[in-house]
């Protein structure tokens, strides 16, 4: 990392030299092979609690939002860049607010849709050792430690989930939001695929593996909906609003 680099951690910032070796989930998770847990993890419960408390308090009153997530790396030359974009002034104009990681690539894009849009534009960071800061589309933006708040703000705050074509961590976000609603933690939440194509090994896979194993039930293929365009999403979340009911609302 050069001295022009910022590496974020909650409210703090470093550079060069200041940098830490390890995120702090990396240090909160790690086994020390020594009873000094004893003595720091309790006190950590302080920095996590303030942590939830600051975000409870920014995002208290946002009223109606929709979480959207997608991989950091998509260019802004991407189709779906344009079709997130596109999807958050949908969702802006609806009266939602857009909720993203507020980073680069599809974040970006949603941000940028419904700032323009002049709907609410929030960006929830995460401390990274790479793709790291809040993107400049971000009315509303909220810097987290650690992974398990954050993701409790991205349904807590929400009305539903859209996942672009993205990585591990949108492949996270889903099967988590899924999880949630599945166990009925969660209600009248759609959760929406963009892109049949990137979507559709995935979801083939469920049903022809895991379904036909008996590991998950067939009316569980009912709590997300695949779409390949913002007006296709835009109906069921629409749809959901207007008729609440578990999970997703089909598989269009």
């Amino acid at each position: 990392m050069t001295q022009d680099q910022v590496y974020r951690t909650g409210p703090l910032i470093y550079r060069g030299s200041q940098v830490p070796s390890q995120t702090t989930d990396q240090a909160f998770l790690a086994e020390t092979g020594d009873s000094s847990w004893r003595h720091s993890d309790p006190w950590r419960v302080m920095r996590i609690q303030a942590e939830l408390v600051a975000a409870f308090d920014a995002l208290d009153g946002v009223g109606p939002a929709i979480s959207v997530f997608g991989s950091a790396r998509t260019k802004a030359d991407d189709p779906w860049y344009e079709a997130a974009r596109e999807l958050a002034g949908l969702l802006a104009k609806a009266g939602y607010g857009v909720i993203t990681g507020g980073g680069p690539g599809i974040m970006e894009a949603a941000n940028r849709g419904a700032h323009d849009s002049g709907g609410l534009s929030i960006g929830l960071g995460i401390e990274l050792p790479s793709e790291q800061g809040i993107n400049p589309w971000v009315d509303l933006g909220v810097n987290f430690r650690y992974f398990f708040a954050r993701k409790v703000m991205f349904v807590k705050y929400a009305k539903g989930f859209v996942a672009f074509p993205g990585g591990l961590g949108t492949l996270d976000e889903l099967f988590e939001s899924l999880t949630l609603v599945q166990t009925n933690k969660i209600e009248g939440f759609p959760i929406v695929l963009m892109g049949s194509d990137y979507w559709g090994g995935l979801t083939g896979w469920l049903e022809d593996a895991v379904v036909a194993r008996g590991a998950m039930a067939r009316r569980d293929l009912d709590l997300f909906s695949l779409a390949d365009t913002p007006k296709e999403a835009m109906k069921v979340i629409e749809s959901a609003a207007a008729t609440p009911r578990r999970g997703g609302m089909g598989r269009h």
